[in-house]
């Protein structure tokens, strides 16, 4: 963020507010309202220069020669002020985040404008000019002034340079005037609404169907992960701020809404980060008669022809890692991930035993709680933990002697070997994520899921511990998460009862079971595809930027 001064001092900026309040007055002593609204530009400045600059002549022109004569009217922000006496330049910039300056002089000006108006002007004033372009001697396109008026006096100068962390959460919180003052802010905003509509006009194309889906829940569903709790006065009924659409969108495939899709809010109760905003904005599309392999071409192709129409090219820098996002992506199983970048050669073998997948996860950094409780979920119904007996678990856990006892007493109570495979798969995905993820660098298609962590993704047929299911990963961030649906309700239900087990047993993130999407089931959904696309993530990839708090216009802050 270049050209900026620092933010005055507090007592100085008191006295520059009052400075300026007493201006606004002297305005209206003069019959000018500082807060007029009877004025309206007739050009937009973007317009101006696209319309003159190709006719900017080789030489410099010594005198004030209007190019054409032709009066015009523009409209923005000062910017700044500059020169004294008979002769003041003021840069001006509008809505087009284009900028011309303006020049202003004795004898061109209206007498009443310079003698009343000009004096009252400050940095930050929106103000409005009229008169004819023509070329400084220095090559500068401007408006040589015959009318001005301040439009709306600013009382808060303009910061024109910030440091530290403070200040960088300053832009943050007063978003209004990082976007007045930093041109390069303002672009990042036009290309996530150039983003959505190139989004939107993919999927039209395709025929899929733009919906929307309730925003308040009666249980929690669609993702796993802690809810925003809110209640219904009127109701008088407890409700979740939504985590995902998905059970929503789905039953309209139910209903006969073979391609449709939804770009709305999510809310999920977590953290604050570079990578998370516990609201963000989330596209989630289903397509029937369809797999998640479809879905993996249809993503390459659209985000593919995103970043031609928004970069122009599909070789980017993000967070520093040169990416190439042309086809074809890469995809690997999570399998393949552990052996191959976490480089866990026994990782077969971790799959398909919980014992061994829990002292490899350990031993790979893992905490020892995530550990226990991934095992615990294995335990028959009814077999719920206290957090007393938890915690002694754990502790015990942590004794690398007594470990393999901790492990083997639980595992031996897993009413099948199905799962045993289920729980070694959940571990195996908490490997995943302590060795692997991170190296996802290239644009690549993560594949083959355990089915642990899918509870709505239909189960792989030849190896059912495995889900159709895939997460995109670019510069070791998860951008998309797509699967083959299940629609069998018997085994939905199972999935659900799952999900209240490991609730039970202290999971925190989880789904509560949903009968009414049962039923739907019952009715009859087709064979399907969906998925979900972080927004946020999308245009921080093709914007460049490393922090989501960069595309979020307001992101969630402290309170000062």
């Amino acid at each position: 963020m270049s050209d900026r001064r620092e933010a005055p001092p507090e007592k100085t900026l008191e006295r520059i507010i009052g400075e300026r309040r007493d201006k606004g007055t002297a305005l209206r002593g003069h019959g000018h309202h500082p807060y007029r609204n009877d004025i309206s530009p007739r050009d937009a400045i973007a317009a101006v220069r696209a319309r003159y600059l190709p006719s900017k002549p080789e030489v410099p022109n010594e005198a004030i020669t209007p190019v054409d004569g032709e009066l015009l009217c523009v409209a923005g922000r000062a910017m700044s002020k500059r020169g004294f006496g008979k002769t003041v330049f003021v840069p001006i910039r509008d809505g087009s985040a284009a900028d011309i300056q303006l020049y202003v002089n004795i004898e061109h000006l209206a007498a009443d404008d310079f003698a009343q108006v000009l004096p009252q002007l400050d940095a930050g004033d929106l103000v409005c000019a009229e008169g004819p372009v023509f070329w400084t001697k220095r090559g500068e396109l401007s408006i040589l002034v015959k009318r001005l008026w301040i439009l709306t006096k600013s009382l808060r100068p303009l910061p024109d340079k910030w440091h530290g962390l403070t200040d960088v959460e300053q832009r943050y919180r007063q978003r209004y005037v990082d976007l007045a003052v930093s041109p390069d802010v303002q672009d990042v905003f036009r290309l996530r609404s150039r983003i959505v509509r190139g989004v939107r006009a993919f999927l039209d194309r395709r025929d899929f169907l733009e919906v929307e889906t309730p925003m308040m829940h009666p249980i929690i569903g669609g993702a796993a992960a802690r809810p925003f709790a809110t209640h219904h006065n009127a109701l008088d009924m407890p409700l979740f701020m939504r985590i995902a659409p998905e059970l929503y969108l789905k039953r309209l495939v139910v209903g006969g809404f073979d391609r449709v899709y939804e770009i709305n809010r999510n809310f999920r109760n977590e953290g604050l980060s570079r990578k998370h905003n516990p609201e963000f904005t989330m596209l989630e599309f289903y397509r029937a008669y369809a797999t998640y392999r479809d879905l993996m071409d249809l993503t390459e192709e659209m985000v593919g022809q995103l970043a031609d129409e928004v970069v122009g090219s599909r070789k980017l820098t993000w967070d520093g890692h040169e990416l190439d996002l042309a086809a074809p992506w890469r995809r690997l199983s999570v399998l393949e991930a552990v052996r191959e970048l976490g480089g866990v050669a026994e990782a077969d073998a971790v799959f398909a035993d919980p014992l061994l997948a829990a002292e490899c996860a350990v031993t790979h950094g893992v905490p020892a709680a995530d550990v226990v409780l991934a095992l615990l979920e294995g335990l028959p119904a009814g077999s719920e933990v206290s957090p007393a007996v938890f915690a002694e678990t754990v502790a015990a856990f942590k004794n690398p002697g007594e470990r393999p006892r901790v492990a083997r007493a639980l595992v031996e109570r897993y009413p099948s070997e199905e799962v045993r495979l289920i729980r070694a798969g959940h571990l195996g995905y908490q490997l995943f994520e302590a060795t692997a993820e991170q190296k996802l660098i290239q644009p690549t298609f993560l594949t083959e899921y355990p089915l642990a962590v899918s509870p709505l993704a239909r189960r792989n047929d030849a190896r059912p511990q495995f889900c159709d299911r895939f997460e995109l990963f670019v510069a070791g961030r998860e951008i998309a998460n797509g699967f083959s649906e299940l629609n069998d309700p018997d085994d939905q239900r199972a999935r659900f009862q799952a999900q209240v087990q490991a609730k039970a047993a202290g999971a925190a993130e989880t789904m509560d079971y949903d009968e009414d999407y049962c039923r739907a089931l019952e009715v009859g959904m087709p064979p399907t595809a969906g998925e979900g696309i972080g927004i946020d993530r999308l245009v921080m990839m093709l914007t460049g930027q490393a922090s989501i708090r960069d595309v979020i216009l307001f992101p969630l802050m402290r309170p000062e």
